[in-house]
C-alpha cells in the first residue's frame, strides 16, 4: 500500500509539471484565469476532481 501511494504521489508530480515544462507561457496564462475565479468556482472544481478521483479508486478497487 505505501509504495502504491509514493507512485501515486510521483505521478501526481510528473503530470503536473509537464504543462509548464512544455508551454511555460501557456500555464502562466491558465493560472491568471485561475486567480480571476471565485472561490465558489474554484471549490466546485475541487470537488468535481476529488470525486473523479474517488469514483477511480473505487473503480480500481
Amino acid at each position: 500500500m505505501s509504495e502504491s501511494l509514493w507512485t501515486a504521489l510521483a505521478f501526481v508530480f510528473v503530470f503536473e509539471g509537464l504543462l509548464p515544462l512544455v508551454a511555460p507561457t501557456t500555464w502562466r496564462r491558465v493560472f491568471a484565469q485561475l486567480l480571476q475565479l471565485r472561490d465558489g468556482q474554484i471549490r466546485f472544481f475541487g470537488l468535481i476532481s476529488v470525486a473523479l478521483g474517488v469514483l477511480l479508486l473505487a473503480a480500481l478497487a
